[in-house]
């Protein structure tokens, strides 16, 4: 609790007069007492002079006057003890009488009291202990309520027999009292930390009189080292000792040693080179991996980020919360320790090929060798758990986006999830401890929550919390370090299904706009709440690997790459106008979002999952109330996902989805015919990366036609075909430019992956974009279902069992249909 503000300004009474300076004082000047050497409020800045103990003490002990007035401010303890006016000329008794705010003069606080004779002069003042009853009623509400209103303090009066205006200077005095009280404990803490200050300080000029030959410790000989080198010998002294500090610190909360040394460098490196004049070279690992550049070379040893230290004294205003600022203080160095070391490990792990990282015979992947990395490499979260399991992989690629751009995406939770929606269900940032130096996010860390999602069913969605820490490495090259923090925070839950262990990327600028893109990525996750049909995938790191991220990342900068060009594609319908085309790409967006928050069950909606008899078992069924949502039809929404295996390729599996010809052999919605493709909007190289309207054509003359709003995409990592019927004078407006936040859709579709190591989505090409094709070799596709149905327009309505066997038979049956229409292709 602060006590800054319990003292009010309110006037007691009229000042004045020698024998009532005391009353007055503690009810207008909360931070002066009359008859002392100090006229102004104390300021904060003031704290920072040796004198000011002392003016405090003589203020306390020689402030007065023949009204006592500093001998109300309350009882001290034996450290605290206040003398009594007149530089205690008072008997023993008079002083005993005056030592407590429990103390009042009989007849008021003021010597101007407007009923005395103006002729006759002051009478003495008589002053009346409070009985201990009294102080205990007064001390039970001061410790409930320090400010008490006029009304409490006439309750108070009545029920102890005292006057309001007693009432009232008993409690300005406590709280005088506890404010003296803690300006001193806050003098005796800056008193001692100068006195630490003042012997570091003459420390530091004795090593600079007699200065140490590094080579042989003996003396060294005047002019053979520089003032300047002098100066920096004693700097990396005070460093490794505030290191030292710091690394015990983090070895008690961690439950290991943390070593200051840096291991010894590896033989191999990264080339990182900036055009063709200024070659970088990643060098090292541990606690000094640095770059080494022709230009210019990098400091060793961790850099000043511009975070408190443990030992960092809490200011004046916060002294109650001392305790609760040092524990933060200390939370905050073991961070940095943990990110310096992630981004150390992170470097090494991105820089190093062979031991550490083998190609595989299946799909030319990196697969971590696990006992290298035992070997060299010191865990900075502790050791796996027993019935966990590790995956880890890398990807390299070319993205067209520089490493500023990317670099700020990442740093941004917002920019982070809109550049992976498929894979970021929902995240923020929970804490930023440094936003980084000189205006850049070089050295910016921060803690981040997220949720990492598969799109299935059947794989749960990981949940973690970490920290992000961001490092400059040289001109052009970045790196980005994502760590949980489980094993620091005393508050995570007790069970935890992930640990992300140091993983991100390393960022190096390429000519016309490019980065090369070096991503890691190394998890340890209980398998036993994963479905055996995913277990291969995501052990292999395809479901949460660098792969997907990669690949996702390189999509998606494709796509912004091409709507900010202001070259339309020629497959585009020149009809649509540019301001259409944002509007109706942030619908789809909006679509897949949705899709994808029904698929995995994330906390974007509050889901009810359902369980009933007469639904498959591999199939999750819930429901939730859409209310007030303008971008949903009002009602109970039902939601049905399941995911199968398919013996066919996924890039084969996606073309048929998406062939609007074929749309009638599985979608009920096309009414048993072929759907015209009425807009299209090109979001990649790859014709499977697009936005379109189809319409599907009327049964009768009476049935009006349907438009579907479709959004398809693939990569090397899966693909998505996502589709929900829309109004169409609500398009209309759409893509004429207008709002599309209101109009009403429930998405429905499907996404494949791959069912294996060796089975990619779709071939490269020379260009690097996805081929087309049957591509990705023969092995078989996993396929998830899921649909979206307003079950009932009114959300206080109850979900019928009719409405869930429908659901549940519309599911299957969609599966059947695909399953038959690709044998018959056969």
């Amino acid at each position: 609790m602060s006590f800054g503000g319990f003292l009010d300004n309110n006037h007691g009474g009229d000042g004045g007069g020698s024998g009532g300076g005391g009353a007055r004082i503690v009810a207008d000047i909360p931070y002066n007492i009359r008859g002392g050497p100090m006229s102004q409020p104390l300021s904060k800045s003031m704290f920072n002079s040796p004198g000011l103990s002392l003016a405090l003490q003589t203020t306390m002990e020689g402030g007065g006057g023949a009204g006592g007035g500093v001998g109300e401010i309350g009882r001290m303890p034996e450290s605290y003890e206040t003398g009594g006016g007149g530089g205690g000329r008072r008997s023993r008794e008079e002083e005993h009488e005056s030592r407590s705010g429990s103390d009042n003069m009989d007849g008021g606080g003021s010597g101007d009291d407007p009923d005395g004779d103006d002729g006759k002069p002051p009478r003495k003042k008589r002053y009346h202990r409070h009985t201990p009853q009294q102080i205990q009623e007064l001390e039970a509400l001061f410790k409930e309520c320090p400010h008490p209103d006029e009304k409490q303090r006439l309750e108070l009066s009545r029920r102890l027999c005292l006057e309001t205006r007693q009432v009232k200077f008993w409690f300005q005095n406590r709280r005088t009292q506890m404010k003296t009280q803690l300006e001193r404990h806050e003098n005796s803490i800056l008193r001692q930390e100068n006195d630490k200050l003042r012997a570091e300080n003459m420390s530091i000029r004795e090593a600079m009189r007699n200065p140490m030959c590094s080579n042989c410790g003996g003396p060294a000989m005047i002019g053979d080292i520089s003032l300047e080198e002098q100066h920096l010998r004693i700097e990396n002294a005070r460093l490794k000792d505030e290191l030292d500090r710091v690394c015990a610190l983090a070895g008690k909360f961690l439950g290991r040693p943390v070593s200051t040394m840096a291991p010894p460098m590896p033989n191999s490196s990264l080339e990182l080179g900036v055009g063709g004049n200024h070659f970088h070279q990643l060098q090292g690992g541990g606690s000094g991996g640095v770059l080494s550049s022709t230009t210019s070379a990098l400091p060793l040893g961790p850099p000043d980020f511009g975070i408190s230290s443990a030992s960092s004294v809490v200011p004046s205003s916060r002294a109650s919360n001392t305790v609760m600022g040092m524990d933060s203080s200390l939370e905050r160095s073991m961070y940095l320790e943990l990110a310096l070391a992630a981004m150390d490990e992170l470097v090494k792990l991105a820089q190093t090929d062979e031991p550490l990282w083998i190609r595989s015979l299946e799909g030319g992947r990196e697969i971590m060798n696990h006992d290298e990395y035992s070997r060299i490499v010191t865990p900075c979260i502790g050791l796996k758990p027993n019935d966990y399991v590790s995956e880890a992989s890398r990807e390299t690629g070319m993205v067209i986006i520089n490493s500023l751009a990317l670099v700020e995406t990442l740093m941004d939770s917002n920019k982070w999830a809109e550049m992976f929606p498929c894979m970021i269900a929902r995240t923020s940032t929970t804490d930023v401890i440094s936003t980084g130096m000189g205006g850049t996010r070089n050295g910016a860390l921060q803690l981040m929550h997220a949720e990492l999602q598969v799109l299935s069913p059947l794989v749960p969605v990981r949940e973690v919390n970490f920290l992000r820490f961001c490092k400059q490495h040289a001109e052009g090259v970045w790196a980005v370090v994502d760590v949980s923090i489980d094993t620091i925070r005393e508050n995570t839950p007790a069970f935890m299904s992930c640990r992300r262990l140091p993983s991100g990327c390393v960022v190096q600028d390429m000519p016309n706009g490019y980065s090369k893109v070096t991503w890691v990525e190394h998890a340890e996750y209980d398998e036993g709440i994963v479905h055996e049909l995913y277990r291969p995938l995501i052990r292999a790191g395809m479901g949460f690997g660098a792969q997907r991220w990669v690949a996702a990342l390189q999509r998606q900068c494709e796509c912004l790459a091409i709507l900010m060009s202001s070259a339309v594609p020629t497959r585009d319908h020149t009809a649509i106008t540019a301001s259409g085309r944002k509007s109706m790409l942030k619908l789809a967006q909006r679509m897949t979002d949705n899709f994808c928050a029904g698929v995995c069950a994330s906390t974007v909606y509050k889901w009810n999952k359902l369980r009933a008899n007469n639904v498959d078992e591999d199939v999750r069924v819930m429901t939730r109330q859409s209310v007030d949502d303008p971008g949903e039809p009002p009602g109970i929404v039902l939601s049905a996902a399941t995911s199968v295996w398919l013996p066919v390729s996924p890039q084969r599996l996606f073309d048929f989805l998406r062939d609007e010809q074929l749309r009638s052999e599985w979608d009920i919605l096309s009414n048993g015919g072929p759907m015209q493709e009425m807009a299209h909007i090109a979001k990649g190289q790859d014709h499977g990366n697009c936005v379109s309207l189809l319409r599907a054509s009327a049964m009768n003359a009476n049935q009006s036609s349907m438009l579907i709003l479709q959004e398809t995409c693939i990569d090397s990592a899966g693909s998505l075909v996502v589709y929900a019927p829309v109004d169409i004078p609500a398009m209309h407006v759409v893509m004429n430019g207008g709002d599309s936040a209101y109009v009403a859709l429930l998405p429905s579709g499907f996404a494949i992956v791959p069912d294996g190591p060796g089975n990619r989505v779709g071939s490269e090409t020379e260009n690097g974009g996805v081929g087309g094709g049957s591509g990705g070799g023969a092995g078989g596709s996993l396929l998830t279902v899921a649909f979206q149905i307003l079950v009932n327009s009114l959300p206080t309505a109850k979900l019928t069992v009719e409405s869930v066997e429908t659901v549940n038979n519309l599911i299957l049956c969609t599966v059947q249909k695909i399953k038959a229409a690709l044998q018959s292709d056969n």
